[in-house]
């Protein structure tokens, strides 16, 4: 085993580790979006650019969700405004 080998074994589990995070991160925002409806994120930008006519704001600062409550959805609309 050669001193680069040594170095090699020490950054593989580290990159592994972060990379398996990573898609775990992946795997649990696509599953809580597999539940919605299809026109969420087109509605979700129509919203975004009515609320920039009046305040400046960024498209990670407006999320939409639909939460099913028996025969009841719930549309839930959190904008964060600057300031």
């Amino acid at each position: 085993m050669s001193l680069l080998d040594y170095f090699r074994s020490k950054q593989s589990p580290r990159s592994a580790s972060t990379a398996k995070e990573r898609l775990q991160v992946i795997v649990a925002h696509e599953r809580g979006q597999r539940n919605q409806p299809d026109y969420l994120p087109r509605m979700q930008q129509e919203i975004l650019e009515v609320i920039r006519k009046y305040v400046p704001v960024e498209q990670d600062d407006v999320h939409v969700q639909v939460d099913e409550n028996g025969n009841c959805s719930v549309l839930e609309l959190n904008v964060t405004l600057p300031g």
